[in-house]
């Protein structure tokens, strides 16, 4: 098993910044890759970004140029850095692992960006 704990949420202005965080235990020596997701009211969850074991990244277009994915393995956390908030960047924030038996979900934090 794998526990994952987001925090890092909050309410931010639109412009401004947060940065997520991810905190992983339990099984961390399985995880593949690992990603954060996210679901705004009445929508599909989506993918937000996705960095593997050896760090390649992958991004939304939505985000790209404006939030970035990282982990730190040493202190089993991975973490969204994200810079010019919108408000369509409202959402609640999910973080994910992949294992090779299947994938583990954390509660999510909320993201909320007044315009």
């Amino acid at each position: 098993q794998v526990q994952l704990v987001e925090s890092g949420g909050g309410l931010v202005q639109a412009g401004g910044s947060l940065r997520l965080f991810c905190a992983a235990s339990g099984s961390i020596f399985s995880i593949n890759a690992m990603g954060w997701y996210r679901q705004a009211p009445g929508k599909q969850r989506e993918l937000v970004a996705q960095i593997s074991s050896g760090g390649s990244t992958n991004y939304a277009d939505s985000v790209k140029g404006r939030f970035t994915i990282s982990r730190d393995n040493a202190k089993n956390t991975m973490y969204l850095q994200m810079n010019s908030l919108k408000p369509e960047d409202t959402a609640v924030y999910h973080c994910n692992a992949l294992v090779a038996w299947g994938i583990f979900w954390g509660q999510g934090t909320q993201v909320t960006v007044s315009s």
